[in-house]
């Protein structure tokens, strides 16, 4: 029997789950998630201090004045659809003429989190056969998955089991899809979206289990296991091996596993560099509800290693006294700005020289934890035809006050007077990578005012730095949307300037919504006008025409894909 893009879902929702958004009094959701109930904040969560305790200060001198500063297997027909005339026309608003000499912007969807299983098969083989013809089907340039470090080296150091992955990739290649490999490092299970637990590996929770300060620390002692503590980054804690060497092996045994894919298959390599697969400190941890979003988060600098850096930084900076300790009153995961007395906007300890001080020293061992890995990948990797990535957190909550207090705690040293992302992107450009960034189908009026969230305005300034850096800009959204209105601040962000557009964008996430046909209608109208880009003159009605009819040539490729399946 033929099946319909709901059936396909419908086969697969037995066991892809569905990533979560959150509905206005937070509770997760799997249907379609609307515009207005994408971010809404909790009740505010004002811990004020009282007496003594508010009273006190991080180890600081009296405060500093504010400083100024800036801050394949398509038919012939189906292919011809989709392939965008290559004139040069002027771009106009919506309802005139599309583009002027811009290539367009290739679209990936990200694989579910459990695309391998834990025996190290393909997990929902048919399901995933025939949701990855649908996918080439609509015109999407490729696929993006994670490739668990604990999956893969689970069971002892060095001892590397690629066989779910292998099998993937190669059906991959069979429906002519490009592949983006993130290099995931971290644990899954924790953060929002994700649907099921893979922990790091065994011989490495042990050894954390052996010697807990492996793992980012909080100052009230909470250990966190979602990625190792980039203080031991140098050192041979694992078995005789620093971290470090234990990623440029994986990733070294990845290159020579998957040699005859890189470059044509295998077009990216997106390196894990903390939690989420992101450049960032597990600030905000949402497992065992420790962090509710709109809350600041906390300082990841008490586990043994960073206190040694920071006690060294500090001496050589001739305040040994401001050694011992992160700032001691910075508030708690679910406070706001104001409630502290570090990250308040008048005299804030924040715009004081501690902390500067301190600021720099935390922000910088995170870009020197960037730098050690990419540095190894881009050599690893090197005339192999794939590009390196790394991905960095869009933490548009609070960007409106003067301190930008989640990007503080996180590791992006961003103020009213300082530029964070500058730096981050200095680094990548030194390596030729691509940043890589998040949030961008998010609208400022969308979110939580009073927590002062701009998410249009943090992505403005990444651009900018990307931009001034000389790096490639890719996009992914934060969170699932299948509606027009994200869909359309996408594809205006894709659109960075007259003659910028992103070098990619990646659709999170394929999963039963996502093969809903109105979902699937709007995706691939979606994808069809990320593809045009500027390149073509044609009026967006004009596109959407197209679209609409390539809905209707889908749907029998996918029905004749799963018919089969079933056989």
């Amino acid at each position: 029997m033929a099946m319909s893009l709901n059936q396909i879902g419908a086969l697969s929702a037995s066991a892809i789950a569905s990533d979560s958004g959150y509905t206005a009094g937070g509770e997760p959701t799997t249907s379609a998630v609307s515009a207005s109930a994408v971010w809404r904040s909790p009740p505010r969560v004002s811990v004020q201090k009282q007496g003594t305790e508010m009273d006190r200060l991080s180890p600081s001198p009296p405060m500093s004045p504010v400083r100024g500063g800036i801050r394949a297997d398509l038919s012939v027909a189906c292919q011809a659809l989709m392939e965008a005339p290559t004139e040069e026309v002027v771009r106009e608003h919506r309802g005139g003429v599309v583009g002027t000499e811009g290539k367009g912007v290739p679209v990936y969807v990200m694989m579910p989190l459990d695309s391998v299983t834990m025996g190290n098969g393909v997990n929902r083989r048919k399901a995933m056969n025939a949701s990855l013809q649908a996918l080439k089907s609509a015109g999407v340039e490729g696929i993006m998955m994670d490739v668990w470090w604990g999956l893969v080296e689970r069971e002892a150091p060095g001892e590397y089991n690629w066989g779910g992955y292998a099998e993937l990739l190669e059906m991959a290649k069979k429906h002519g899809l490009k592949v983006q490999a993130v290099m995931s490092f971290h644990q899954c299970g924790g953060n929002v979206g994700d649907s099921c637990t893979i922990p790091l590996p065994k011989w490495v929770l042990e050894e954390i289990n052996n010697d807990p300060d492996l793992a980012y620390t909080d100052q009230w002692g909470r250990r966190n296991n979602e990625y190792l503590s980039l203080g031991c980054d140098t050192i041979p804690c694992l078995k005789g091996r620093t971290p470090i060497q234990c990623y440029s092996d994986y990733m070294r045994a990845f290159r020579n596993k998957f040699s005859h894919l890189l470059g044509d298959t295998i077009v990216e390599i997106q390196v894990g560099m903390g939690p989420a697969g992101e450049l960032r400190y597990p600030s905000y941890p949402e497992k065992d509800g420790i962090w509710r979003f709109p809350g600041i988060g906390a300082f990841q600098c008490y586990d043994k290693y960073m206190l040694s850096s920071l006690k060294a930084a500090a001496e050589n900076y001739g305040k040994p006294e401001w050694g011992s300790t992160g700032p001691t009153d910075a508030g708690e995961y679910n406070n706001w700005p104001e409630d502290t007395n570090f990250f308040k906007k008048e005299s804030g300890g924040w715009n004081s020289e501690y902390g500067d001080f301190f600021l720099s020293w935390y922000s910088q061992m995170l870009l020197d934890h960037g730098e050690r890995i990419i540095s190894s990948a881009t050599t690893i990797f090197k005339d192999l035809g794939v590009k390196i990535s790394v991905k960095v957190a869009g933490i548009h909550w609070h960007y409106g006050t003067r301190s930008h207090a989640p990007e503080l705690t996180a590791g992006y040293y961003n103020t009213r007077f300082r530029d964070g992302y500058f730096p981050i992107a200095q680094m990548m450009a030194r390596h030729g990578a691509v940043f890589n960034f998040t949030c961008i189908e998010m609208r400022d009026h969308e979110q939580p005012q009073d927590a002062q969230c701009s998410p249009e305005k943090l992505v403005q300034q990444v651009a900018m730095a990307t931009r001034e850096a000389g790096v490639e800009l890719a996009g992914e959204n934060a969170l699932p949307r299948y509606d027009e209105s994200a869909h359309e601040q996408i594809l205006a962000a894709a659109s960075l300037s007259e003659n910028d557009e992103m070098c990619a964008f990646t659709y999170l996430r394929m999963n039963p919504d996502l093969f809903h046909p109105e979902n699937w209608r709007k995706f691939v109208m979606f994808v069809k006008k990320m593809k045009e880009g500027r390149g073509v003159g044609k009026c967006w009605e004009e596109v959407e025409r197209e679209a609409e009819h390539f809905v209707h040539v889908t749907e029998p490729l996918v029905q004749e894909a799963a018919v089969a399946l079933m056989h």
